[in-house]
C-alpha cells in the first residue's frame, strides 16, 4: 500500500495510533488537523496531538479554521483516498467526492448506534453494553454513510471514558489496516445503515456534566465514568462546586436524593432516586483531585445530613 496517496484528517489523541499506523502502510501526504489552541490560565498555544505526529514524520500540516471554505490544498494534494478519524469538522462534497478510492471515517461507536462526536462518552453514559469501532464511507450527513467493517469491545463497570478511549484507538488502527487491502482491491463490503436504529452522541454540554441525584444509581454511576477523566462530572455542596471522578454502587435506600446518609472507610454515601451511590474519589474547586478518605480528613464540620445538589 506504499504506493497509495493518503490524506489524512484527525486531530485528538485518539486519532494518534490511526495516522502512525498509515505512516508505516502507506504514503501519507498531507495531514489536516484543527488549528492550535490556547490553553490554560496563561492561554498557552497548544499543538494537535496529530500535527506532532505529523511534523516528526516530515510530512506537511494544513490547519484551515473551516475546512467547507479552505479546502484546496486537500484537493490538490491529489489522494488516492482520504482518510479521517476525530477530525471535528463536517467535510464539504468538493472534498468527499474527490479521491479515487474515495473518503473513509474511524468512528468510535458501532453505527448506526451513536452518531456524532461524544460517541466515547455517550456509549458509557447511556448504559451500552458494547461499543466498538466502524470503518465507513463518508457522506454529506454525519456518520450516514454506508458501512465497510466493525468489530465490538464489551463495556464493562470499571470502564470509563478513558479505557474505552484507549482501547477503541488501538482498536481503529488495527481494523482500518486489516480493511484498507479490500478498499483498494474493490472486494470490501458496503453495508447501509439501518436508519430505523440511529441513535445520536452529541457533544457533551455542560448542563449534561452536572450530576442529577434524581436519576437512579446505575445513571449516576454511569455519568461519572462516562465524564472522567474528561471533561468530569461535577456536583456542588455547600456552593461549592466538587468534581466526581470515581464511584460504585450501594444497596442503600435511606434518605432523599442528594443527600449525604453514611461515611465509610472508604467513601460518601449519597442517595440517588432508587438506591445510593459511594464517591470514593473526588476534586475539590481549587484543589487536585483526591480519595474521599482525603477530602473527609480535611473537611471541618459532620457531612452527615448534607446534600449535594
Amino acid at each position: 500500500m506504499k504506493d497509495k496517496r493518503v490524506v489524512f484528517m484527525g486531530t485528538p489523541e485518539f486519532a494518534v495510533p490511526v495516522l502512525e499506523s498509515l505512516i508505516k502502510e502507506t504514503n501519507v501526504v498531507l495531514v489536516v488537523s484543527q488549528p492550535d489552541k490556547l490553553v490554560g490560565r496563561h492561554q498557552t498555544l497548544e499543538t494537535t496531538p496529530i500535527k506532532k505526529v505529523a511534523l516528526d514524520n516530515g510530512i506537511e500540516v494544513f490547519q484551515p479554521e473551516k475546512i467547507r471554505k479552505d479546502y484546496d490544498k486537500v484537493i490538490n494534494a491529489n489522494a488516492d483516498i482520504i482518510i479521517t478519524c476525530a477530525y471535528g469538522q463536517i467535510i464539504p462534497k468538493a472534498i468527499l467526492d474527490n479521491p479515487k478510492y474515495g473518503c473513509i471515517n474511524v468512528h468510535a461507536s458501532l453505527l448506526p448506534k451513536l452518531r456524532g462526536g461524544a460517541p466515547l462518552h455517550k456509549a458509557i453514559i447511556y448504559g451500552e453494553e458494547e461499543t466498538g469501532i466502524t470503518i465507513m464511507y463518508m457522506d454529506e450527513k454525519m456518520d450516514s454513510g454506508d458501512i465497510i467493517a466493525q468489530e465490538s469491545t464489551k463495556i464493562l463497570d470499571t470502564d470509563n471514558v478513558g479505557t474505552i478511549h484507549d482501547r477503541l484507538s488501538l482498536i481503529g488502527a488495527k481494523l482500518l489496516m486489516e480493511t484498507l487491502p479490500s478498499i483498494f482491491e474493490g472486494t470490501n463490503e458496503r453495508i447501509k445503515q439501518d436508519e430505523s436504529k440511529v441513535t445520536y452522541a452529541y457533544n457533551v454540554s455542560r448542563e449534561e456534566e452536572k450530576i442529577d441525584f434524581n436519576k437512579t444509581s446505575k445513571e449516576v454511576f454511569n455519568q461519572i465514568r462516562g465524564l472522567y477523566p474528561f471533561p468530569v462530572a461535577f456536583t456542588t455542596l455547600e456552593e461549592e462546586i466538587i468534581k466526581i471522578t470515581e464511584s460504585k454502587m450501594t444497596e442503600s435506600t435511606k434518605g432523599i436524593a442528594g443527600e449525604i446518609t453514611e461515611i465509610t472507610k472508604e467513601g460518601i454515601v449519597v442517595k440517588c432516586l432508587d438506591k445510593s451511590i459511594e464517591i470514593t474519589r473526588l476534586k475539590p474547586s481549587g484543589k487536585k483531585e483526591m480519595t474521599a478518605r482525603d477530602f473527609l480528613n480535611g473537611y471541618k464540620g459532620n457531612l452527615i445530613g448534607k446534600r449535594f445538589m
